[in-house]
């Protein structure tokens, strides 16, 4: 099954926001609930065939990678607020290591950064979406890839330098504009759902 990772650099992990302020006090959490949405709503349902990697390095707090799998997953309704109270509950799981540890129904947490989450994903390929990459109209995609993707400065030269020693990778653009992040996930399950 696909997967998505999104790295945000910029996002509070330590779960102590407002919901009602998600723009100002999350720092841009607000940007990867849109992910989440793009990733798994449906008109009238979820993908169930989908896992969606969250990387949160919100500097100075310890990184978090949260974990949400389509074919588990309950109480994901298309408004961010709600999205948002169970990303807080899945922040507040108290002792978080590197072990995958549940929250909700198909949420999980751990105390993940980017390298440490690929080394659990070996044996995959990595498409990298970025706006300098090969035209994704001429890329052979695959239902086992894993996506990766960020916001505007989210992946740092070392994690772009770590995707690119990766065994198999490829780096695909879009198109010509520059995309936001869960416009980029919704045009990718969209060329994905066309090979089915």
């Amino acid at each position: 099954m696909p997967a998505f990772i999104v790295i945000g650099r910029k996002v509070c992990t330590d779960g102590r926001f407002s919901l009602n302020d998600l723009t100002g006090s999350t720092g841009r959490l607000d940007v990867l609930l849109r992910c989440i949405n793009s990733s798994f709503m449906l008109s009238n349902d979820i993908r169930r065939d989908i896992e969606l990697y969250l990387v949160l390095q919100g500097e100075p707090d310890p990184p978090k990678t949260i974990l949400l799998k389509g074919s588990e997953l309950k109480y994901l309704n298309p408004d961010e607020r709600a999205t948002a109270a169970l990303i807080r509950n899945a922040l507040m799981v108290k002792n978080i290591n590197e072990e995958w540890t549940k929250s909700t129904p198909g949420i999980m947490v751990a105390g993940l950064d980017f390298p440490e989450l690929l080394k659990q994903l070996e044996g995959r390929r990595i498409v990298y979406l970025k706006e300098e990459g090969s035209s994704l109209s001429k890329a052979n995609l695959s239902q086992d890839d894993i996506f990766v993707l960020g916001g505007k400065d989210d992946i740092s030269e070392a994690e772009e330098q770590r995707i690119s020693e990766w065994p198999d990778t490829l780096k695909i653009s879009l198109g010509p504009r520059s995309l936001h992040a869960d416009h980029c996930i919704t045009a990718t399950l969209n060329q994905l759902d066309n090979l089915l």
